[in-house]
């Protein structure tokens, strides 16, 4: 079989990782929190349901800070695995398993603990909740880790995480389109076309089982590939791995400014779905909105190693956040306007992707950045800031969602019909005003402290081959003069 079609291959089966993948982080960053305000807690009393949805936000929002402190060291562990399948497979096959069984864990009352004894329905929730976030964490570090492992070429990065991208694209906007026909299927009560616990358990089952199998596709269709600055490295010890991040400004200003403009589109794609229960007052048009996003998600994707081959990222980056800002404008004005919402809601999601990929091709070439300024190589360490940054940016959304929920009115019983002018108000700061200031503050760090151009990495790759061959250079010399036929490190 020819190299290039072994290299056709092994995108294919790595694109069915991050397929499935996406279908998971969709689930858990965007669904959940739909699950818990509008059918985990909905009894007859809605005080103790605020109050109960209000301790679930809470404690997601505290595990996932404090995870925080956990992702870098679960990136060190990684970097520092060997096993006969590679550095990463075992971990994105294991953690896509875990995560799949305690996501599904989550998406029930624990037996009606939720009535019968709500503490004790907190303490294990906060438990398994924890698991789950730690081996998705893994998985995701993992498989977006692989990267760097492939290729040093900018450019072969860039087609490589497209279809990587394609294939989350897919899986993500695939939930979108799922989402609702399957919950109300399964439901045997619609809910108002919320659906009931019995539907969206057996969504979670579904979704899990995708992601899983994504992830044994991966594992059985990829290799990494050996090169010999990816052997010129010291191991990083856990006290050094937080000197990795800090000291690497490149990875720290492409981290914050993700994270601000992460937590500007999460807010927007987490109440979609809220917008077309609550506002529109039909949750199955949303499922329209979903193949919508498919079809410009896929073409975006196709279309960035073109893009990139005209524009700079920089250019491709402010330009996103440019259409996006507008598209926020028109969503907002739509009002129960279906049409509209559409048009609003799918334009802005037409540019998420391109910026993921300019966020990600940035953060993988910083790694080189990073081994030129430290003289060490921390793929993993590097690559988990994106997912750990992700992470945050859905924790507070979802926090900010969760209790904006029972601010704006929606959840339980609640119904497009109860929705108040004074609701839409509400509805409208925190959906559409507050992500347009986030998006712009992302923007203008990314403008003052990000400065890794393609150009730059091109120019680091070059000088640390150079260097590379001139330290191999020294040790056959060393051996030579010494009659040393051993192996002197590097």
């Amino acid at each position: 079989m020819s190299n290039g079609k072994n290299r056709t291959l092994q995108r294919i089966a790595y694109a069915c990782g991050t397929f499935g993948h996406d279908v998971f982080y969709a689930m858990i960053g965007t669904y959940f929190m739909i699950f818990v305000t509008s059918n985990l807690f909905n009894s007859d009393d809605p005080t103790h349901d605020a109050y109960m949805i209000g301790i679930v936000t809470t404690i997601i929002l505290v595990l996932r800070i404090a995870e925080l402190f956990v992702d870098p060291f679960i990136g060190n562990i990684i970097d520092k695995t060997k096993t006969r399948w590679g550095r990463f497979k075992p971990w994105v096959l294991g953690g896509a398993v875990i995560a799949a069984v305690t996501l599904a864990m989550l998406f029930t009352d624990f037996g009606g603990l939720t009535v019968s004894n709500p503490t004790l329905y907190l303490v294990i929730f906060a438990v398994v909740y924890f698991i789950m976030d730690i081996f998705y964490s893994a998985k995701d570090v993992a498989i977006w880790s692989m990267i760097p492992a492939l290729s040093f070429d900018s450019h072969e990065r860039e087609v490589t995480a497209t279809i990587a991208r394609i294939g989350s694209v897919f899986g993500g906007q695939l939930v979108t389109v799922i989402v609702m026909p399957v919950v109300l299927y399964f439901s045997i009560n619609q809910n108002g076309g919320a659906g009931d616990p019995t539907g969206w358990f057996a969504f979670a089952c579904i979704g899990g089982g995708i992601a899983t199998l994504g992830a044994i596709i991966l594992g059985l269709g990829t290799h990494e590939q050996d090169n010999a600055l990816r052997e010129n490295k010291e191991d990083t010890s856990a006290k050094d791995v937080l000197k990795v991040l800090t000291k690497n400004d490149q990875l720290l200003w492409m981290a914050i400014a993700y994270l601000v403009y992460g937590i500007g589109i999460n807010i927007v794609n987490n109440f979609n779905l809220y917008y077309f229960i609550y506002v529109i007052g039909d949750a199955t048009k949303f499922s329209i909105l979903g193949v919508i996003n498919t079809v410009i998600g896929l073409l975006a994707v196709a279309a960035f190693p073109i893009l990139t081959a005209k524009f700079s990222r920089r250019k491709l980056f402010f330009s996103s956040i440019a259409v996006m800002t507008v598209a926020l404008v028109l969503y907002a004005m739509s009002g129960t306007n279906v049409t509209l919402a559409l048009i609003g809601a799918g334009l802005f999601a037409l540019p998420q992707p391109l910026v993921f990929l300019v966020v990600l091709m940035t953060i993988t070439d910083s790694v080189e950045y990073g081994q030129l300024k430290l003289g060490h190589r921390d793929e993993a360490v590097c690559l988990c800031v994106r997912p750990l940054v992700d992470k945050f940016a859905g924790a507070v959304s979802s926090g900010i969602i969760g209790l904006a929920a029972i601010w704006v009115g929606m959840t339980g019983g609640a119904s497009a019909s109860g929705l108040t002018a004074d609701n839409m108000m509400r509805l409208q700061i925190i959906m559409f005003a507050a992500p347009i200031v986030f998006m712009a503050i992302g923007g203008l760090i990314y403008r003052a402290k990000v400065t890794l151009t393609e150009q730059e990495h091109a120019r680091i790759v070059e000088e640390l081959e150079e260097k590379w061959e001139s330290m191999n250079t020294m040790r056959t010399w060393r051996q030579t003069v010494e009659g040393d036929t051993g192996i002197v490190p590097i």
